[in-house]
């Protein structure tokens, strides 16, 4: 073998982060790279890279978001600038709140939900106005006692109700047969 020879000696990789921001810068699209832009411009740029470069890119650019050198809006990846207002999400913004002012005293905040019911005092009584009656449907009487001229025949067996549970049976004309004898 040739001391000058070089055999199968891995290509340096720069590291992740700088892969990313390089193909950020490199692509330069106006609204920021997706993913599978980026891991396409590094796959084709860097050679040898790991078995693991889809999930490798991934954790990397969670990473990075959660650090805040990239920021993730609508699918696409962009570097930070530093100049520009933060991005504001779907909804209503939240109101600002007023800092507390030293000196002023401020009334405890109002509890959640009904008040309870507290009495004191005497007790009113409502005057019944109208006919006298009570309210509502009226009483069922248990069992009438000859009221309407006679008293009702009473069934055997149903607690007293004065009628046989479900549909009465149907009762049948008299047939031509039991008419003629």
């Amino acid at each position: 073998m040739a001391t000058g020879e070089v055999i199968n000696k891995p290509l340096s990789i720069p590291s992740y982060p700088e892969m990313i921001l390089r193909a950020i810068e490199a692509l330069n699209e106006e609204n920021g790279s997706n993913k599978s832009s980026i891991s396409k411009y590094i796959e084709s740029t860097y050679g040898g890279l790991p078995h693991g470069h889809r999930a490798l890119l991934n954790l990397h650019l969670a990473r990075m978001r959660d650090s805040g050198e990239l920021v993730f809006w609508k699918n696409n990846y962009t570097k930070r600038d530093l100049n520009a207002p933060p991005r504001r999400g779907r909804g209503r913004p939240p109101k600002s709140k007023e800092p507390f002012q030293s000196g002023t005293i401020y009334s405890p905040p109002k509890p959640k939900g009904r008040p309870p019911n507290v009495t004191s005092g005497p007790m009113k009584v409502k005057a019944s106005v109208g006919s006298g009656r009570p309210r509502g449907r009226p009483r069922k009487m248990s069992q009438p006692t000859g009221g309407f001229g006679g008293a009702l025949p009473v069934a055997t067996g149903t607690g007293g109700s004065g009628r046989l549970r479900g549909r009465p049976p149907k009762t049948k004309p008299p047939s031509f047969s039991d008419t003629v004898a």
